[in-house]
């Protein structure tokens, strides 16, 4: 909301400095985001009057003009604007003027000087030499009534301030001048001047029949006809003033008037082109398939979920939103149909953002406009167009008032002891009182409980909350003393057997992985791929085209940032991202932290390319492969030990993929990337993935202390040889399983996978595996033939489920 705090002092005008008045708005809830001047500053220029004109002697564009400024002394000028004439009242910087800077930056100095030979004595200016337009064609050009002689920063009122503040949805009430200071006069005492609305006399009998077929839609309409009218009547300046400090451009006088009473009283109004309206109007929802081309050029298609207003032939308006170019106003019109409505506000939400742009309209009735004062804003407009657009045949019809269903606000309860617990203020009744006085909230007031009836233009007062709130902005937040709660404090200990997300982003980072943070919505492109998914959540209002799913993985993220990192020469990668992912579910019910319908899981993924290690003498260099990622992850979840079972996912290598499975249960994936995304994804090698479930890697077991054996231990190698198609752990599930059936398993420590060779000695399709036993006795000095025994029960577990042979 902008506006010129001159115009503000018109109605309300406290004593006090403008940065006094900005952080006054400030602390009441008012933001001024900025103060700004409506000029820069410039001296000594004053209204002067072009006396006489002739050509100048030695340049054919040039005129030397006689003007006067006041003085008694004709100045002689030269000038080359196009539009200078004898009797023209102009904007003349005299010698020793200072006008605003230039080009290059430096203020400019008016001096008498010889122009082609002739003396110049000062300059005739334009609104763009002045800082004041971008329009700089020609002179601008006075009204004939200006006084000549008159310091120009007092005539066009230039020493004024443009306030800009930030409302939140909840002050409606306050997107006017007017309702800027009703707060104002509520803060500081000073008396509101309010606009007076004066009845106009009606000379026709003449009503435009109106029906209202959705009370839904609008809760009230009123309009009148006015004929012959002057469309082509120019806006006074003092109007074009207040408008375009308050960020609106002048149009034409009808267009003025409108949008003038809007910023004055916050009243979006439209004007119809009476001639342009075939028959009556009729207020109702849109249906689908009818389409409308609205006053900014676009054609849009209408449907049940937006408002219109039509004639017997089409529709001409966007109910509460933009007018229709059919029945648009121009410099021809002669008659027109005034229309002021009440809209509800949850049939305007969300409107005009369907079809991507905004109003001042929408903006204002969306958030709700006084429903109880269309006819006396009417009456406004009225006398403002037959003040400055009227004729002598200028015909006004009756009000056509039409009331269908307004809001029924109810009355909202305040407890005195209620304010003071939640403001820390030990307000009085006395006190609160004032204050709704001061805003004018008319109450009633009994032991200690206030009743407020809300005004009809105050549509954010609903609740006990919004009248403490009300309370609280008038007698100023600055005014609340700082005080530190008083609370009992307890120590809440975290769960000994959960670490924290940030316990594992720094185990990831100490793994040589760096954080990246995504966007949650991706490509749909990167679900069909990544994430073998064809029915992803789509948003309904996308930050970009392409950006327009929901993802329910974060390899694609990852994958981007991989692709990002090489076209900038990095060349090898490693990076990690902890993030919600997004999955339909019916079985998810609305709470604090969830939305009915959908499942939020946090996952842990990262990713690794290039070579394992930087090149250095130290070791060979090679790419990374599954086996270190793999490491990565099993130190990631340490000491819980993972399965690791084959299996195929749509991002990953069909060979070279598996699924991570803890306690029997699949918590995620790891592999490498499927060549053919390495080829669409234009990735030279193929770098290796995992994503793992969040909850999973916090849980873990607590530490517990086990006496350090004080006998020696031992290791056993056993070889087999198994069909290549036999995974290795396979083989350690027999193992584990023969040790734990052995009266003597309990001296395993541990099976470790540790060769794998394949070639000579050995057929085509077989594989020899080695694994290290380690054994240790916590009780008594391990025996050979205890040894043995469990040796021999693990060789004939292989040999029995996989048909392995063992090698000497």
């Amino acid at each position: 909301m902008q506006f010129s705090e001159n115009w503000l002092r018109t109605m309300v005008d406290p004593k006090m400095t403008s940065d006094e008045l900005a952080h006054l708005l400030t602390m009441s809830g008012l933001e001024v985001e900025e103060v700004e001047a409506v000029a820069p500053p410039f001296s000594n220029v004053v209204v002067g009057h072009v006396r006489e004109m002739m050509k100048h002697p030695n340049a054919d564009r040039l005129n030397v003009c006689q003007v006067d400024v006041g003085t008694g002394t004709l100045l002689n000028i030269v000038c080359g604007a196009p539009n200078v004439r004898p009797g023209l009242k102009v904007v003349c910087a005299m010698a020793g003027a200072v006008l605003p800077p230039g080009a290059d930056g430096k203020p400019f100095e008016i001096k008498v000087g010889q122009l082609r030979g002739v003396e110049s004595q000062g300059m005739l200016c334009s609104a763009k030499e002045l800082k004041l337009s971008e329009e700089g064609s020609g002179l601008l050009e006075l009204p004939d009534d200006a006084p000549i002689g008159k310091n120009f920063r007092d005539y066009y009122a230039l020493n004024d301030l443009k306030f800009t503040i930030k409302l939140t949805p909840n002050k409606a009430d306050c997107l006017s001048v007017l309702g800027v200071a009703r707060e104002v006069s509520a803060l500081t005492g000073v008396t509101l001047t309010a606009p007076t609305f004066r009845a106009v006399t009606v000379n026709s009998d003449e009503k435009l029949p109106v029906k209202i077929s959705a009370p839904d839609l609008c809760g009230r309409f009123s309009g009148r006809v006015i004929r012959n009218l002057n469309a082509k009547a120019v806006t006074p300046d003092w109007m074009k003033q207040r408008l375009e400090r308050s960020g609106q451009r002048s149009v034409s006088a009808l267009v003025d008037i409108s949008n003038y009473v809007m910023l004055e009283l916050g009243r979006p109004t439209h004007v119809f082109d009476l001639a342009k309206i075939h028959g009556g109007l009729d207020v109702r929802w849109g249906r689908k398939g009818e389409s409308l081309k609205l006053l900014n050029g676009n054609t849009i298609e209408i449907d049940e979920w937006v408002g219109v207003i039509a004639d017997d032939q089409e529709i001409e308006s966007l109910a509460g939103i933009m007018g229709g170019d059919a029945t648009a106003v121009s410099l021809d019109t002669e008659n027109i149909y005034l229309e002021a409505a009440f809209w509800w506000p949850n049939a305007i939400q969300g409107r005009a953002r369907k079809y991507n742009f905004s109003t001042d309209a929408a903006h204002r009735f969306e958030r709700g406009v006084d429903y109880a004062t269309t006819v006396e804003h009417i009456e406004r407009i009225t006398a403002l167009l037959i003040e400055i657009c009227g004729t002598a045949t200028t015909q006004v019809g009756p009000v056509d008032d039409q009331i269908v269903n307004l809001p029924q606000p109810q009355p909202v309860k305040l407890r005195t002891a209620r304010a003071q617990k939640v403001i820390g203020v030990a307000l009085d009744d006395q006190v609160i009182a004032d204050i709704f006085t001061r805003l004018a909230l008319p109450f009633t007031l009994e032991d200690g409980v206030f009743s407020v009836n809300a005004p009809s233009y105050r549509f954010d007062i609903e609740i006990e909350e919004d009248l403490i709130e009300e309370v609280a902005r008038v007698y100023g937040f600055e005014n609340i003393p700082t005080v530190a709660p008083v609370a009992a404090n307890t120590m809440i200990i975290a769960p000994e057997n959960t670490r924290s997300l940030f316990a594992v982003r720094h185990q990831l980072a100490d793994l040589g992985y760096q954080e990246v943070v995504n966007m949650s919505f991706v490509e749909a492109a990167w679900e069909a791929d990544f994430g073998g998914n064809t029915n992803p959540i789509k948003l309904q209002n996308p930050i970009a085209s392409q950006l327009s799913v929901m993802r329910s993985t974060l390899v694609g993220s990852l994958v981007a940032n991989v692709r990002y990192n090489l076209n900038r020469k990095t060349s090898r990668v490693r990076a990690f991202e902890i993030g919600a992912t997004y999955h339909r579910d019916d079985s998810v019910a609305d709470g604090a932290l969830t939305v009915a319908g959908y499942h939020q899981p946090k996952r842990v993924a990262g990713i690794a390319y290039g070579p394992v290690a930087d090149e250095q003498w130290g070791q060979a260099t090679r790419a990374v492969d599954f086996f270190d990622v793999k490491a990565d992850l099993e130190n990631l979840f340490a000491p819980v030990q993972l399965r690791f079972v084959k299996a195929e996912h749509p991002a990953l290598h069909p060979g070279r993929s598996a699924h991570v499975l803890l306690d029997g249960k699949v918590i995620g994936f790891i592999g490498e990337l499927h060549p053919r995304w390495l080829q669409k994804y234009e990735l030279p090698n193929a770098p290796v993935v995992f994503e793992v479930e969040a909850i999973a890697l916090q849980q873990r077991p607590v530490p517990k202390y086990d006496e350090i054996s004080k006998f020696p231990g031992a290791t056993r190698d056993l070889a087999v040889v198994v069909k290549q198609a036999v995974p290795a752990q396979d083989l350690l599930d027999a193992f584990n399983a023969a040790v734990q059936a052995s009266p003597q398993g309990k001296i395993v420590q541990a099976i470790v996978l540790f060769d794998e060779y394949r070639g000579k000695g050995l057929e085509a399709d077989e594989k020899s595996l080695a694994f290290r036993f380690s054994l240790q006795d916590t009780q008594n000095t391990l025996q050979d033939d205890v040894v043995e025994a469990v040796m021999a029960a693990a060789g004939d577990a292989a040999k029995q489920k996989h048909g392995a042979r063992l090698r000497s």
